[in-house]
C-alpha cells in the first residue's frame, strides 16, 4: 500500500480538512527515561491544529487507525487528503483499508524525505522543546499522558503566530467557520 506523494509539499491551504497530515513521535518517563511510549497525531494543514492524539507502547496500525478514527469523529463528514510518512503502520493493509471506507486521498512522503511532511516534524519538534523539555520528566505514564493532555491543551487553544495573524490554531479555524 505504497501511495504517491500527491501532497508534495504543498502546504498552502484556504480551508480546515483539507489536507491532514500524521506521524508518530517517541515520548519517554520514569527514571533515566526507562519507559518509552509513541505519540500518534492527526494535524490539519490549517493553522496547524491538532486533531486528535493517541498514546500507545508501539507505533501500529491499530494505534494509527485508533487516532484517526478520533480525527474522523471530531470532524464529522470530511474528505481530506491524508499524508503520512511510509512507516509500517501506515502502508499496512488493515490502515488503509479503514481510511478506504471515509474515501480519502492518500498521500505519502518520498523514501527518507522529512520534508515532505515538514508541518507536521515541526510540530512535534516544538512540542518536545517549547513544552515537554520545560517541564520535569514524568515519573509515571499517568504523569506523562496528563502533561501530553495539558500541551496539546495549550498548543491548540493558546499558542499565538505570526503565521496565523496572531491568532490560536482554534480561532484561526473559528474563523474560517
Amino acid at each position: 500500500y505504497i501511495q504517491d506523494n500527491v501532497l508534495n509539499q504543498n502546504f498552502d491551504v484556504d480551508s480546515p480538512n483539507q489536507v491532514w497530515l500524521s506521524d508518530s513521535t517517541e515520548l519517554t518517563y520514569g527514571v533515566n527515561n526507562k519507559y518509552k511510549v509513541r505519540l500518534s497525531g492527526v494535524l490539519d494543514l490549517y493553522g496547524r491544529r491538532l486533531l486528535s492524539y493517541n498514546l500507545s507502547a508501539t507505533e501500529t496500525s491499530a494505534a494509527e487507525i485508533k487516532v484517526f478514527q478520533r480525527a474522523f469523529e471530531a470532524s464529522g463528514d470530511v474528505h481530506p487528503l491524508v499524508h503520512t510518512d511510509r512507516g509500517s503502520a501506515y502502508t499496512s493493509g488493515a490502515f488503509n483499508n479503514f481510511l478506504g471506507r471515509y474515501n480519502v486521498t492518500r498521500s505519502m512522503s518520498r523514501p527518507g524525505t522529512p520534508y515532505d511532511n515538514a508541518p507536521m516534524e515541526r510540530w512535534w519538534n516544538e512540542f518536545k522543546l517549547r513544552w515537554m523539555a520545560r517541564h520535569p520528566l514524568a515519573k509515571t505514564c499517568e504523569e506523562l499522558v496528563r502533561l501530553v493532555e495539558e500541551g496539546i491543551e495549550y498548543f491548540n487553544h493558546h499558542n499565538r503566530s505570526a503565521q496565523r495573524n496572531g491568532l490560536t490554531p482554534d480561532e484561526y479555524w473559528s474563523e474560517a467557520a
